[in-house]
C-alpha cells in the first residue's frame, strides 16, 4: 500500500517570505508534488502553519550524540546517535571516528552493518575515519594507538572491516606514501580530506595534486598561517576545488577567524559540521571518549587538559551561530549543511534539496529557525 503524506502551508527556505504557502506530497518515501495539491484519498495530513520547510540537514563529522558514541559497537549506539540528530535537523550522517590497527575495531563492524537501516531518526550514510594515517604531532583528541605510518596492508584491513561504507577518510599528505594511499582511497570511492597534518604549503599542494578535495575541521588540527612559512591554510583557500568543513560553534575559531574563512572560501566551498560528540543534546556535564574524561560546557568538549575534542551542539544551532558571526544569509546556510554537502559525497541526486525526485528528507523550522519538524524518508522522527 502506498505511504503518502501531504505537508500543507509551508514555505520554502530559498523564497522571499512575502511568497504564498506551498503543500509538499511525500509518496514512499520520495517528494513527488510540490505547489497547490488536492489532497489525495487516504493521503495522512500535517499543516506547518506557515512554517520553513528546508532540506534535512548532513552532518559528514559526528563522533556521538545522545550520549552515545560511535566507538561504543552498539546499534543502541547509533540509535541513539540518529534521533539526537534529528532533534537539530540533520536528517543524515557520517559516522566518525577512529581505527585502531592493533584491535577489532568491532564499532566498524557495527557501524558498516548499519548503514541504510532505520535507525529511528538521521540515515547513516556511511564512516568518516579521522586517522590512522595522521600526524602525531597534531593528533589533538585522538590518541596514539589510533595512529600508525601509512600502510597499504592496514588500509585493506580498513576497507574490508568497513566493507564498502567508508566514504571519508582524514589523513595527513606529509607522510612517507601517503600519496599512493590517497589514490587507492579515491579508486575505492573514498574522500580523501587533509586533516590532522604537520604539512607545509607544498606538501598540502602535492596531496591536493595526489586528489586529496576535502578539509577536515579547517584550522584545527593543521599549522597556523604565518608570512614566511604559509603551511597548509594558504594553499587551501587558494585551490579552488577544495571544500572544507568549519565548526561555527565560536570556540573552535575565534568569531573573527570564522567570518575571515567565510569570506575566503565562499559559501559553495563552506561545509558546516558539528565534530559532535556524545554529549551533544545533553547539558552540560562529564563524560568519557575513547577511555579518556571530559568536561561538556556550554556546548563545548575538553579534556582535562584544555584540548578541544568537539562540540555539544546541534546542527541547527551551529547554523545560527555561522550566520550570527559571518552574516551569511540563513538560506546559504541551509543550502551548505544540504545541498553542498550532498554533493561532496556525490548523492545529489537524491538529498539535499527539495525538489520532485528527491528523498523525502526534510525540516520544519520555527521563524526563529529552530527546529519543529524533522522528516526522513516521509515519516516525521522528530515532532516538538
Amino acid at each position: 500500500m502506498s505511504q503518502r503524506l501531504l505537508i500543507t502551508n509551508c514555505r520554502l527556505f530559498d523564497v522571499p517570505e512575502e511568497t504564498k504557502t506551498t503543500s509538499i506530497l511525500i509518496e514512499n518515501g520520495t517528494i513527488t508534488q510540490i505547489g497547490q495539491i488536492n489532497p489525495p484519498t487516504g493521503c495522512k495530513a500535517l499543516d506547518a502553519q506557515g512554517r520553513i520547510a528546508a532540506p534535512g540537514f548532513i552532518d559528514v563529522h559526528i563522533q556521538g550524540a545522545g550520549g552515545a558514541d560511535v566507538l561504543d559497537a552498539t546499534p543502541e549506539a547509533l540509535k541513539a546517535i540518529s534521533q539526537t540528530c534529528a532533534h537539530f535537523g540533520a536528517t543524515s550522517f557520517l559516522a566518525t571516528t577512529v581505527f585502531k590497527p592493533e584491535q577489532k575495531n568491532q564499532h566498524l563492524t557495527v557501524a558498516a552493518e548499519h548503514v541504510g537501516r532505520d535507525l529511528g531518526g538521521a540515515n547513516l550514510l556511511g564512516i568518516h575515519l579521522e586517522g590512522p594515517f595522521i600526524s602525531m604531532q597534531k593528533k589533538g583528541m585522538i590518541q596514539p594507538d589510533c595512529i600508525c605510518p601509512p600502510s597499504m596492508q592496514v588500509l585493506d584491513k580498513i576497507l574490508n572491516i568497513t566493507n564498502g561504507q567508508l566514504k571519508m577518510m582524514t589523513i595527513a599528505p606529509e607522510l612517507p606514501d601517503c600519496t599512493k594511499i590517497i589514490k587507492r582511497l579515491i579508486d575505492s570511492s573514498v574522500i580523501a580530506s587533509f586533516g590532522h597534518s604537520s604539512a607545509t604549503y607544498e606538501q598540502t599542494i602535492d596531496g591536493f595534486n595526489a586528489g586529496i578535495s576535502h578539509v577536515t575541521h579547517l584550522f584545527n588540527a593543521m599549522p597556523s598561517l604565518h608570512h614566511r612559512s604559509p603551511g597548509p591554510l594558504a594553499a587551501i583557500f587558494q585551490t579552488k576545488h577544495i571544500t572544507a568543513q568549519l565548526i561555527p560553534d565560536g570556540v573552535h575559531i575565534h568569531p573573527a577567524v570564522l567570518k575571515l574563512a567565510y569570506e575566503t572560501l565562499g559559501p559553495n566551498r563552506t561545509i558546516p559540521i558539528t565534530d559532535g560528540m556524545q554529549a551533544l543534546g545533553l547539558g552540560d556535564g562529564i563524560f568519557i571518549y575513547n577511555s579518556i574524561e571530559y568536561e561538556s560546557k556550554n556546548g563545548t568538549a575538553r579534556y582535562k587538559d584544555g584540548t578541544l575534542i568537539g562540540t555539544a551542539l546541534g546542527l541547527s544551532q551551529l547554523l545560527e551561530r555561522l550566520t550570527g558571526f559571518t552574516g551569511c544569509p540563513f538560506e546559504t546556510a541551509i543550502k551548505a549543511v544540504t545541498q553542498k554537502t550532498a554533493e561532496l559525497l556525490g548523492i545529489e541526486d537524491r538529498k539535499g534539496s527539495i525538489e520532485p525526485g528527491k528523498d523525502a528528507d526534510l525540516v520544519l523550522l520555527d521563524r526563529n529557525y529552530s527546529v519543529h519538524t524533522t522528516i526522513v524518508a516521509g515519516k516525521v522522527v522528530f515532532p516538538k
